[in-house]
C-alpha cells in the first residue's frame, strides 16, 4: 500500500537531478564491462590472487593499472556514493513544502513512537555517515523521508531485478508459521521490511526499534498513514529495554552488516533473550564472504569502501550460523546467496 505522502511529486530540477543519478550509474554499464574484460585478461582464476584480503586489494590495483576504464570506473562510484544523498535532499527540499501538511495528518494515528533525547549512541554508529549520507542518519530533519521515499525508491528501486521491496516481503513470508501475536523489528530504519512483516501478519502487534530518530519519525508517519499500530522506540537493537520473552518473532533486514561482530552477537543474544520458548528468529543480511570466491569479495569489498560501508568486511566475514547456534538457537538454517537468510528457534522450556 502508498499514501500520498509516500509518493513525492518531485519538481523539474530534482526530478532531473535524481533521474540523472539514476542514468549514469545505468549508463557506467560500458565502464564496468571494460574493466570487467580486463580482469578476465589478467586474472586467470580467483584462487591465484592473494589471500589476504588487504594484500588482494592492492593486487588489484596494481594489476589494473594500465586500465583506463579502471580509474573512470572508481571515479564515477566515489562521484555517485558522494552525491546521491545530497541530490535527494535538494530534490526534497523543493517540494517540502507540498508534503508538509500531509506529514502533519501522518502524526495523527494509532501508531507510537518513543524517542531518547539522553540515547548514547554505540561508538560503531555514533557520526558515522553510512552510505556516504552527508551528515549521517541524522544529518537532515527529514532524512528518513529522504531515505525511504526518494532515495530508496527513486533510485536504489530501480537497480534490483523483481524489486528491492518484494525481496523484503520474501523475507518476511519466510518465518515459519502462518501468523504471529507479536513481531520485533530490529533495525527498523524508515520501515520498509517493517511494512513488510505488517502486511504479511496483519494480526500481529509490530514492534520496531532503531537509533535513527529520523528514520523511526518517517516510520512513524508511515504506520499512521495506514492505519497501523506499530509501537516504535529509538533504542540499540543489542541492548532493549523489553522484558524477557517478550516477542513470537524477532526479525531484521539488510541491517546486520552495519554492525561491528560483537554487536552483531549481541544482537542474537538480544533476539533470544526475547524471544518466547519455541519462538522464531529470522535476520537477513549480506552474502557472506565464505560463499564467495577471491575475485567476488574484491568486488564485494571494493564496493563497500566506496559506498560508505565502514563495518562490511568484519560483518560478511562472521559466521551467522555459529553465531545463531552459540546464541542459543537450534534449527539454525541458512538461505542464500542474497538476501543471506538465518532462521532459528528458541528451544521449549
Amino acid at each position: 500500500m502508498t499514501t500520498p505522502f509516500q509518493d513525492p511529486k518531485l519538481r523539474q530540477r530534482g526530478r532531473a537531478s535524481v533521474d540523472f543519478l539514476a542514468g549514469m550509474a545505468a549508463a557506467s554499464g560500458p565502464v564496468r564491462a571494460r574493466v570487467d574484460a580486463a580482469i578476465a585478461e589478467k586474472v586467470a582464476s580467483p584462487d591465484a590472487l592473494p589471500e589476504d584480503l588487504d594484500e588482494r586489494l592492492a593486487h588489484m590495483d596494481a594489476l589494473l593499472a594500465d586500465s583506463p576504464a579502471y580509474p573512470v570506473q572508481q571515479l564515477l562510484g566515489d562521484w555517485h556514493g558522494r552525491m546521491h544523498g545530497r541530490i535527494s535532499a535538494e530534490a526534497f527540499e523543493e517540494v517540502e513544502g507540498d508534503l508538509a501538511p500531509l506529514f502533519e495528518a501522518a502524526e495523527q494515528g494509532p501508531a507510537t513512537l518513543r524517542l531518547d533525547p539522553d540515547l548514547k549512541a554505540p561508538d560503531y554508529w555514533d557520526g558515522v555517515h553510512f552510505h556516504r549520507t552527508t551528515g549521517g542518519w541524522e544529518g537532515h530533519t527529514h532524512m528518513g523521508y529522504i531515505h525511504g521515499e526518494i532515495i530508496h525508491k527513486k533510485l536504489v528501486g530501480r537497480f534490483f531485478p523483481g524489486g528491492i521491496f518484494q525481496q523484503r516481503r520474501d523475507v518476511a513470508a519466510m518465518a515459519p508459521r502462518e501468523s504471529y501475536r507479536r513481531i520485533l523489528d530490529m533495525g527498523c530504519s524508515s520501515g520498509h521490511f517493517t511494512t513488510a512483516l505488517a502486511e504479511t501478519y496483519p494480526n500481529a502487534q509490530i514492534v520496531g526499534v532503531d537509533l535513527s530518530a529520523r528514520m523511526l519519525e518517517h516510520a512513524w508517519r508511515t504506520a499512521n498513514a495506514n492505519g497501523w499500530n506499530w509501537q516504535l522506540s529509538q533504542q540499540a537493537a543489542e541492548a532493549t529495554d523489553f522484558e524477557n520473552e517478550s516477542f513470537d518473532l524477532v526479525a531484521s533486514y539488510i541491517i546486520l552488516h552495519e554492525m561491528p561482530a560483537h554487536a552483531i552477537c549481541a544482537v542474537f543474544a538480544e533476539a533470544f533473550r526475547l524471544l518466547e520458548p519455541g519462538g522464531d528468529m529470522i535476520m537477513s543480511d549480506v552474502t557472506r564472504y565464505a560463499d564467495m570466491d577471491r575475485l567476488a569479495v574484491w568486488k564485494a569489498d571494493r564496493g563497500a569502501m566506496f559506498g560508505g560501508e565502514p563495518h562490511w568486511r568484519e560483518s560478511a566475514s562472521l559466521d551467522l550460523e555459529q553465531v545463531a547456534r552459540e546464541a542459543g538457537f537450534v534449527d539454525v538454517t541458512t538461505k542464500g546467496p542474497y538476501p543471506y537468510v538465518i532462521q532459528g528457534r528458541k528451544p521449549e522450556a
